[in-house]
């Protein structure tokens, strides 16, 4: 692709706030050693200087409530992390870059983030080097016919939903409103207020990429890794959730949801493209929301990592042999299952041991599945209309991988970006079961 990158500066607050400090909290710390969460927004437009130029000013407006993405991350003497901010941080790194032989629709394929990782910053960047470098960087890049928006946000300091909180506040700024209309919940003390000492390797030791035994093997070489967008429209989704609900459970448990539908779909359809032995385990794992499930409860706007990873195991042969219903019910308990008293047990056995999440961690045969249909990603309009396309990069991907995105002709509809072992992606895309064509 080769694109030419022709500035680089940095943004902060449009106004002095002095110093601030926030220690990062229990939620926050299992991801000090994944990569930098990446984005990327496609939109429209031949007015490229003019765009910039707002999205700058837009983000030294917004960046004075969303001060600690403008801040770096610190340690004390204990290994004690917090988010810091002063006015004299370097702030958020802009990029301005240059690809004009690229159209908005080239980028719209569903092909692999591979083939768009010189759009997006901080390919292969750990979150613990957020205490050297800044917490997002945004590469703003001209395209033939509109600008492709990658950004790297540190995810140690931020799940999803702060993430797309942060996005919609910014862009309402650049489309004229005078101040955000939901201000970030910043004080993360308030969800847990624990000191947690994290011993973690260096940054250089990237603890992703070692093998599991902790020696140097010269002959583990991962399987290639294939990315695949699949489009499900709203009658593809309704097909799939109608056909998880045609027999429900007789324990008189709740109809199982669109998510809960697809999710078992996914497993199953992924499980059988793995050709796995009927006794082989395979694991489910969805990372829930946990601002409402917390006592007390935070407000959506709470502004950091509140999530979870909520676990599922079963075998192959009983999830792929049994009717959908089986792994939809399995799902379903253990997100209804991970309550106050659940979350309140995970953090106290991190606390007594803290655990960095590596991706080997997720589990033999995974199905993981990040960002949620939920997010507004084709709302955020800065004012010269709605992306084209939404995606991932390349940071944070593993065999088993998937980001559910809402679909960009709304309601219903969802994209979901899944990586896999190349053979289990060919057999997964030749599956009409799975991909459900012409809906």
């Amino acid at each position: 692709m080769k694109v030419k990158i022709t500035g680089k500066s940095h943004a902060k607050p449009n106004k002095k706030l002095g110093r601030r400090e926030c220690r990062l909290v229990t939620f926050d710390l299992p991801y000090i050693a994944l990569h930098y969460n990446q984005k990327l927004l496609v939109y429209k437009g031949n007015e490229y200087e003019d765009m910039v130029g707002k999205l700058k000013d837009g983000l030294g407006a917004v960046l004075e409530d969303f001060y600690q993405l403008a801040g770096k991350l610190a340690r004390d003497e204990d290994w004690v992390f917090s988010v810091e901010y002063d006015d004299d941080t370097e702030g958020v790194e802009v990029v301005e870059a240059n690809a004009e032989w690229i159209g908005v629709e080239d980028l719209d394929a569903e092909v692999g983030a591979s083939t768009l990782k010189e759009l997006i910053p901080y390919n292969g960047i750990l979150n613990s080097e957020g205490l050297h470098r800044p917490l997002l960087s945004v590469q703003l890049t001209k395209l033939k016919d509109g600008l492709a928006m990658g950004l790297a946000f540190n995810h140690a300091i931020l799940d999803g939903t702060s993430t797309w909180h942060f996005m919609s506040s910014w862009a309402q700024i650049c489309s004229g409103l005078p101040s955000v209309s939901v201000l970030p919940f910043l004080d993360r003390t308030k969800v847990r207020n624990t000191r947690v000492k994290l011993q973690h390797p260096p940054p250089d030791q990237d603890p992703q990429n070692a093998p599991s035994n902790g020696t140097a093997d010269a002959e583990h070489v991962d399987p290639p890794l294939r990315e695949r967008v699949f489009k499900f429209s709203e009658s593809a989704i309704d097909k799939i959730k109608s056909k998880v609900n045609s027999d429900p459970p007789s324990d008189g448990s709740k109809p199982f949801s669109t998510f809960q539908s697809l999710a078992v779909h996914m497993w199953r359809h992924v499980t059988r493209a793995r050709q796995l032995k009927p006794e082989d385990y395979t694991v489910f794992i969805v990372f829930a929301n946990c601002r409402k499930r917390v006592d007390p409860p935070m407000p959506e706007s709470y502004f950091g990592n509140l999530i979870q990873a909520i676990f599922t195991v079963t075998s192959a042969g009983l999830l792929t042999m049994n009717p959908p219903e089986f792994g939809a019910s399995m799902i379903q308990k253990a997100i209804e299952m991970h309550d106050a008293k659940a979350i309140e047990e995970r953090n106290k056995e991190f606390e007594s041991s803290p655990k960095i999440f590596r991706f080997k961690d997720a589990g033999v045969n995974c199905v993981s599945v990040g960002s949620s249909p939920r997010f507004p990603v084709y709302e955020v309009d800065f004012g010269w209309g709605k992306p084209e396309t939404v995606r991932s990069g390349i940071n944070n991907k593993f065999d088993g991988m998937v980001y559910l995105y809402r679909g960009k002709s709304g309601g219903r509809s969802v994209d979901a970006e899944i990586s896999l072992e190349a053979g289990a992606m060919e057999r997964l895309e030749k599956d009409e079961e799975f991909v459900l064509e012409g809906n």
